[in-house]
């Protein structure tokens, strides 16, 4: 059976400066930030990168990678791509049924 530490992966940060200043703050290393130039670049890399299990995205990032690259985003396990709200400006939430469906495959519901 394999060691917890070899399944386990480390987590890179893409996002704004204030974003990256942020985790940098709270501890992270792998931190990058990203320009709306460098975002497809730095993205297609973070993806591409085994150590990564975890990769945190800031939201406007999403809106500068190409249809594919959302896509990979939307259906990627390894790493799971996570968009959170940029520090400043607009975002949008996805909400907890969305991640569920996206993540593991299954649809929330309530019963009546």
């Amino acid at each position: 059976m394999p060691e917890t530490s070899q399944l386990a992966g480390r987590t890179i940060v893409l996002g704004e400066r204030e974003l990256a200043i942020g985790f940098r703050l709270i501890g992270l290393h792998d931190v990058v930030e990203v320009t709306s130039e460098s975002a497809q670049a730095e993205f297609q890399k973070a993806v591409s990168d085994e150590r990564y299990s975890l990769l945190v995205a800031s939201q406007s990032l999403r809106g500068h990678l190409t249809e594919a690259q959302r896509l990979h985003a939307d259906a990627s396990l390894r790493p799971l791509v996570v968009f959170v709200p940029t520090p400043t400006g607009e975002f949008e939430v996805e909400s907890i049924n969305s991640l569920a469906k996206r993540v593991l495959g299954i649809t929330l519901s309530v019963a009546g």
